[in-house]
């Protein structure tokens, strides 16, 4: 998740009953259901980016003082220091790793740091060009971590240890690169704030950009653009009055009915809830747009002219965004919400696969059945009434504001469908169903390593 960089750090700132039942497409949670805002004001000063943590918690980055910040599905907020002078660190966007540990950029000191779940910070130079001004930053399929360079106008890439490399073939000069986020499709993609373009960048290194239907990516005035994959394997990224989606291919659509004019989008992420979400910068707004392009815009309990930026979801269920001098807090239901946390799981040799649940905050607990599903390749309305074909399934119950692992075991039918899938991995959906709504994602299974029993 990131926050895109402008000129410097200072500036920064998604029978009939039968039949009918049949014909209903999946979608998300009932948009009847409220968003209730909570915020967590008196920081001190404005947040820039949020992303979930490991450990339950939420991160974010505040560049005037030079610190990261720690909030807890409570409220509770603690900071840690970056380095003794802030305007040498300037800490920007931040992401989760895949090592268990936080890792942000440093826009005004050139740096990638990384922040232990305890908060204790390590810095990294090395590799990385001079006044490149790093940016966006998110992990890899690969098990790095990217990140954009706003003012070098290259994409850098960072191993667990520390080790950077840096791509710039294929990237327009001077069109700094901003938000980046990790498709389902295997490579990273990126926002090109001066084009405008996106970007997607390969494990190797090989940039393709995009720019046919993208109509403007923001200004220095309004919302910085931001780019998240979405529920429905596409990305989708911000503009000053718009909401883009971009399929894997590059193919792009953009929605502005329903969003305010000079709203200044500029956070998103996917949502709990199987939308997207966004922050309106200027508007003081959140607003949500579902799969089909369907926007709603929610301002009760924001406060006015808090400038909300950047926008995730959280380990608890809920979204969470960064505004003048505070955090804010989306229960996008009217009850506990549950959310899928999993988006690639490994199939063990004895058929058993793992799902992360977490429940939010809200006054009951998550309970209910999850399963998993492809889609039947004989379904034939009316003579084959199933559409999807059911791979597992498992019941759980979380209480609210917790997280847990639940265990599957795949049917034997689906051991084998597994095994002769193209490269042993099979795109399923998951699905958590609760009485206060339903949860879905893309999840893909890898097969073992070893062949499983039959």
């Amino acid at each position: 998740m990131s926050n895109a960089g402008v000129a410097s750090g200072r500036d920064r700132r998604r029978g009939l009953a039968l039949m009918l039942a049949l014909l209903v497409v999946p979608g998300a949670v009932d948009g009847a259901h409220a968003a209730t805002v909570t915020e967590f004001p008196n920081l001190g000063e404005s947040a820039l980016d949020i992303a979930a943590g490991p450990d339950g918690n939420m991160w974010f980055t505040m560049d005037e003082t030079g610190r990261v910040g720690r909030i807890t599905p409570a409220g509770t907020v603690t900071t840690f220091s970056v380095g003794r002078n802030s305007f040498t660190r300037d800490p920007t966007d931040i992401a989760a790793g895949p090592d268990g540990n936080m890792w942000f950029t440093e826009s005004e000191g050139d740096r990638i740091g990384r922040i232990t779940p305890a908060g204790k910070v390590t810095e990294f130079s090395a590799g990385i060009s001079a006044d490149s001004g790093p940016s966006g930053i998110a992990a890899g399929p690969d098990g790095n971590v990217w990140f954009t360079e706003f003012e070098g106008g290259r994409i850098g890439r960072i191993t667990p240890s520390g080790k950077v490399t840096e791509f710039s073939a294929g990237i327009t000069p001077d069109s700094a690169p901003g938000s980046i986020a990790a498709g389902p499709d295997g490579n990273m993609w990126f926002t090109e704030f001066v084009g405008p373009r996106v970007g997607r960048i390969t494990p190797a290194g090989k940039v393709t950009e995009f720019s046919a239907g993208i109509t403007d990516l923001g200004s220095f005035e309004f919302g910085r653009p931001e780019i998240a994959a979405g529920p429905d394997g596409n990305l989708w990224f911000t503009s000053k009055t718009r909401v883009g989606r971009i399929t894997p291919t590059g193919k792009v659509t953009e929605f502005s009915a329903g969003i305010s004019p000079r709203s200044g989008l500029s956070g998103i992420a996917a949502g709990p809830d199987g939308n997207v979400w966004f922050t309106e910068f200027e508007g003081g707004r959140i607003g949500r747009i579902t799969p089909a392009g369907k926007v709603t815009e929610f301002s009760a309990g924001i406060t006015p002219d808090s400038l909300p930026g950047s926008i995730a979801a959280g380990p608890d269920g809920n979204l969470w965004f960064t505004q003048f001098e505070g955090i804010g807090r989306i229960t996008t239901t009217t009850g506990s919400a549950v959310a899928i946390r999993t988006r690639r799981a490994r199939v063990s040799t004895r058929g058993l696969t793992t799902v992360k649940l977490a429940c939010g905050a809200g006054s009951r607990r998550c309970a209910g059945k999850v399963v998993l599903t492809i889609p039947n390749p004989r379904y034939e309305f009316p003579f084959n009434f199933q559409q999807t074909i059911t791979l597992a399934r498992a019941r759980f119950s979380l209480p609210a504001g917790q997280h847990a692992t639940i265990k599957l075991r795949l049917s034997r039918s689906a051991r084998r469908r597994l095994a002769r899938a193209k490269h042993r991995r099979l795109s399923t959906r998951a699905q958590a169903i609760t009485r206060a709504g339903d949860a879905r994602r893309k999840l893909t299974l890898t097969a073992p390593r070893r062949q499983p029993r039959r």
